[in-house]
């Protein structure tokens, strides 16, 4: 075997090595986005099923803003569900007691809204409310990011649901 031989495989062999090295990390890089985004989606989902039930089963609202909800709970205690912006977190507190583990953390953008139980004629939609003592459903949306190394890279889809109060 000559020289020229040995550097001619060695180049080849290099490059080979070169490509299978960038196939894995394309590959590890899909994978951990993946995972990111499976595990946010279970965070959303699990949210939102504790929320519901709740909700469901409250007497009524007392009082809202678009990051926050009042209810009265269906055993007469206050029940309340929080966003904090600056946390990224959605908390729930009982009777005055928060949770000790967040409903939602990582989370970019959430909002509330309310509306009265009147459909609008010919659609799905319901008309909005100005005051809490007039609410019968309950909409919710939000958006959760993580980043993946170190690049807010991976954004879950808006989960998004409308609640009614079943007591009211």
């Amino acid at each position: 075997m000559s020289l020229m031989e040995l550097m001619i495989s060695t180049a080849i062999g290099s490059i080979i090595a070169a490509v299978v090295m960038v196939l894995m990390l394309y590959s590890g890089r899909s994978f951990a986005a993946m995972a990111n985004y499976v595990s946010l989606d279970r965070s959303s989902r699990n949210a939102l099923d504790i929320m519901s039930k709740q909700i469901r089963q409250t007497n009524k609202l007392t009082a809202s803003t678009a990051t926050s909800l009042t209810f009265e709970d269906s055993d007469g205690g206050v029940l309340v569900f929080n966003y904090d912006a600056n946390a990224r977190t959605l908390t729930r507190t009982k009777n005055g007691v928060a949770d000790a583990k967040a409903l939602l953390t990582e989370c970019d953008e959430l909002t509330f809204s309310i509306f009265q139980r009147n459909p609008i004629g010919g659609t799905y939609n319901v008309y909005p409310t100005a005051t809490s003592t007039t609410c019968k459903l309950v909409q919710m949306s939000w958006t959760c990011s993580r980043k993946i190394f170190g690049i807010k890279k991976n954004t879950e889809s808006v989960q998004s649901a409308k609640i009614v109060i079943r007591k009211q």
